[in-house]
């Protein structure tokens, strides 16, 4: 099969740090080449990959301080993948609302799965869309009053070989939050939970600019460098090892969060996590058995020492059972196969499917 997969430009793939959507789109297109597909990944020059790549721009860009336009080569970056679309049996873009209007011009379908949420402004381009293929990432994401074509829900999945399991939690013992430093993901709840239980706290993350004045309103006096620490921006090891030795990583979302790849790089590596019961955090937490999920800070802190008690094995058991790369590209699979015969049925041609069996819901323990 020949699939382009589409990544967003701003970070390389797989990314070095943070980018939750450039890691998922680099193992499910690592994971299609090792199966045989002919891929062709369209992202910054500077992405690693065993597919082919296009690039419109050498390195992300995030990292060029020279790029002062970005949607100039967003846009040449769609020009070119439609531009090419003939040469493909289907398109999967990782990006949004950037590729859709370019979709509606080619005869080979393209697959949205939608990684972010739905605004009032960006609502208006789903619409107008809407007959395309969509596929969210948890079953909360979904915004049904748009009536959108949802062909799946195909959970993230990550690689549980990157990541050490810890059997037991470092000591001195810790509480550990990762993520961008922003009101959204919570950092100032993960404080105030530490502080109000008298926990020690490592906090690792990237701050936008967007939220500079957050952190050093909200976040930036609380760090002490004892009880509060502030690690800077982690990369891959240093997240697992961030979150496999701490007694459980704080999820304190603040928003209708799609999916929350820290939730299974926590558990993969034997550490629950305690989040706030909002967006997908019930659908990929097991109450009781990976984690916890409450309804304020007063809950979060009354389940530390809970959280304290569960069985580390049993965390990653749930995630090797449910959100692995393998699992992510498995259903994945289903779906091309799926779009590929309607495609052919509608052309009066027969097409060979292959048939793998793998459940959208995931396995509670």
């Amino acid at each position: 099969m020949k699939i382009a997969q589409i990544a967003p430009l701003w970070e390389q793939v797989p990314p070095p740090v943070y980018g939750g959507t450039e890691l998922v789109v680099s193992l499910l297109t690592e994971e299609l080449v090792r199966r045989g597909h002919e891929v062709t990944l369209f992202a910054s020059g500077d992405s690693t990959t065993l597919a082919k790549l296009e690039s419109v721009h050498p390195k992300a860009l995030r990292l060029d301080n020279s790029v002062k336009e970005s949607d100039i080569y967003d846009m040449l970056n769609m020009s070119r993948v439609y531009q090419k679309a003939d040469e493909f049996d289907l398109i999967h873009s990782h990006v949004g609302c950037l590729s859709m209007p370019y979709s509606t011009l080619v005869k080979t379908p393209t697959i949205h799965t939608q990684h972010g949420i739905f605004t009032a402004d960006n609502a208006k381009m789903f619409a107008h869309v809407r007959d395309q293929p969509f596929v969210s990432i948890s079953n909360s994401q979904r915004d049904l009053k748009l009536g959108l074509n949802y062909v799946s829900t195909i959970y993230n999945g990550i690689d549980p070989e990157t990541y050490q399991f810890h059997p037991q939690p470092d000591n001195p013992p810790y509480l550990a939050f990762l993520g961008r430093m922003s009101p959204e993901k919570g950092a100032h709840l993960a404080i105030e939970i530490a502080q109000r239980s008298h926990w020690h706290l490592k906090m690792a993350g990237k701050v936008d600019a967007i939220d500079a004045d957050y952190f050093e309103q909200q976040i930036k006096p609380h760090i002490d460098g004892k009880q509060i620490e502030f690690l800077g921006e982690a990369n891959h090891k240093q997240k697992s090892t961030l979150m496999g030795g701490a007694v459980a990583t704080l999820f304190p979302i603040t928003w209708r969060e799609p999916f929350g790849l820290v939730i299974i790089e926590s558990m993969v590596t034997g550490t629950p996590v305690i989040a706030m019961k909002l967006g997908s955090a019930p659908e990929v937490i097991v109450q009781g058995q990976s984690g916890f999920l409450c309804e304020n800070v007063k809950e979060c802190i009354a389940a530390i020492d809970q959280a304290a008690a569960l069985d580390r094995r049993a965390c990653r058991d749930h995630v090797l059972m449910n959100f692995t790369a393998k699992r992510m590209a498995d259903n994945y699979e289903i779906l091309y196969q799926k779009i590929l015969a309607e495609r052919y049925s509608q052309n009066g041609h027969d097409q060979t499917l292959v048939t793998i069996e793998s459940p959208r819901t995931p396995t509670l323990l």
